[in-house]
């Protein structure tokens, strides 16, 4: 691994701290590769990283029994893996695994918490990013809860689209339905009427965006609600 030096971090969360705490941050972090399918850590267990993507994006799974899970987050290079250091818990309720390979600026638990520590710009920076993700948490229980899976997908897809900064990406229907919580069944009707309406393309995983526009009216309200907390919390 190598330490990471650049003036500009490539994350917008960190780009938005002043530059003397930018600078010193990202110092202090080195630079690792985002594998697709890698786990950054597993629900139950110690969180030794933060991560603060570059370049591809991590999904957020919460486990509803031993062979279940939902997807309640994904970040990438708008913010950070590992928010519960910054209330000072060590233990992730979640599993973070990487959906979208690339690479991130990871820095290790002690490390992260000094530099917390040390910084004023930090520790508020970061106090606003977590309560975005629990808003973000919220919508997404009521999301899931009442909202059609097509409008839903539409949804997950634009969020997709935003952090992997392409049209085209692929995503397995097994994944899709972890991320709607539903049978895959369910995964090919709702991805077959957007198909239909020629808003994507999807086959064999390799979906592409034709109209972003027209995904965005078949999508849920969850989306624009989304991306206002983020802009009023964090700009």
């Amino acid at each position: 691994m190598q330490h990471a030096t650049r003036a500009s971090p490539g994350n917008r969360l960190l780009a938005a701290l002043p530059r003397k705490d930018r600078l010193h941050l990202v110092a202090g972090c080195e630079e690792a590769a985002l594998n697709l399918s890698e786990v950054l850590f597993e629900p139950g267990e110690r969180i030794r990283h933060v991560y603060f993507p570059v370049t591809g994006f991590v999904s957020l799974l919460a486990p509803v029994d031993e062979s279940t899970r939902l997807e309640v987050g994904l970040v990438g290079d708008e913010g950070m893996v590992g928010t519960p250091l910054v209330l000072g818990v060590a233990i992730s309720p979640l599993q973070a695994l990487v959906q979208g390979a690339g690479h991130t600026l990871r820095m290790d638990a002690a490390s992260f918490r000094r530099e917390l520590a040390g910084s004023t710009a930090l520790q508020l920076l970061l106090d606003r990013y977590v309560f975005v993700r629990m808003t973000q948490l919220a919508q997404a229980a009521g999301c899931t809860r009442f909202h059609l899976v097509e409008a839903r997908l539409a949804r997950w897809l634009l969020m997709t689209q935003d952090r992997a900064h392409s049209d085209s990406f692929h995503i397995t229907h097994e994944f899709l339905a972890v991320m709607l919580g539903v049978r895959r069944a369910g995964v090919t009707k709702a991805a077959s009427s957007l198909q239909r309406q020629q808003l994507i393309r999807y086959s064999r995983g390799n979906i592409s965006v034709l109209d972003r526009a027209g995904l965005k009216s078949a999508s849920c309200t969850c989306y624009s609600s989304d991306i206002e907390t983020h802009r009023h919390a964090l700009g």
